[in-house]
């Protein structure tokens, strides 16, 4: 596998391409799968959380916002000192899925008893961003263009969004509000991408899964909270 040198500023992991190796190519394909199955983990535990008045309570206390911090922090460790342990390191990642989407229960519960249609947008404006890259990346070959990975997310985020619309009629600010979201997020994951492919870690799929789902994670955290805010009249506990 090519060792980088020199890592590329900021600028060019949004604008630059990679000529992948071969196992780079298969390992970035890897990594995506893995980050879908966190990502479908985490909708899980979220469901499990947030339907739970038992686990939305104890979140929501000071001692439920430490053990969340803690599980948040040593599971991943976990999943990547077992890199190179396939079995435990997946393990270990869908825990971090599952373990997340719990953590966000009390963030769940509020945004149901304001506005159940806010998740929905939430989770389509994460969606959409990762289809769209991940759509991308699999189809990219030997080469990753992060230029072309944006256009990929920003169009599918665009056209995804108005459809979504004209079932959920969000309005304007809605658009303008899941708009601007979608597109930090697809700037986001490019940039996180062309890091993981940059990282001297590279050559396991388990580290970059972890740092990408992270990375979407607080998307959707960041795009639930705005929503909550523009378009529930602020009504947080």
């Amino acid at each position: 596998m090519n060792e980088y040198q020199q890592q590329p500023s900021a600028l060019q992991k949004l604008t630059g391409s990679i000529e992948l190796t071969a196992q780079q190519a298969a390992v970035i394909k890897q990594t995506y799968i893995l980050f879908g199955v966190a990502i479908f983990c985490a909708i899980a535990g979220g469901y499990v959380g947030a339907t739970s008045e038992t686990l939305v309570h104890f979140f929501s206390t000071g001692l439920g916002w430490i053990v969340a911090m803690l599980l948040l922090n040593v599971v991943p460790y976990i999943a990547i000192a077992a890199r190179n342990n396939p079995v435990l390191g997946v393990t270990a990642l869908v825990a971090d899925g599952f373990v997340s989407g719990i953590a966000l229960s009390p963030l769940l519960w509020v945004a149901s008893m304001v506005d159940p249609k806010l998740i929905l947008v939430a989770l389509a404006v994460a969606a959409c961003v990762f289809l769209g890259v991940t759509g991308y990346v699999m189809m990219s070959g030997r080469t990753f263009s992060a230029p072309r990975g944006l256009l990929a997310g920003l169009f599918l985020s665009t056209i995804a969004i108005m459809i979504l619309n004209s079932f959920m009629h969000i309005g304007i600010l809605g658009i303008v509000v899941s708009l601007g979201i979608g597109a930090l997020g697809v700037c986001s994951l490019v940039y996180s991408t062309s890091n993981v492919l940059h990282s001297s870690a590279s050559d396991s799929a388990i580290p970059g899964a972890l740092s990408l789902f992270a990375g979407m994670f607080n998307i959707f955290v960041a795009t639930l909270n705005i929503l909550l805010r523009v378009l529930g009249g602020g009504r947080r506990n």
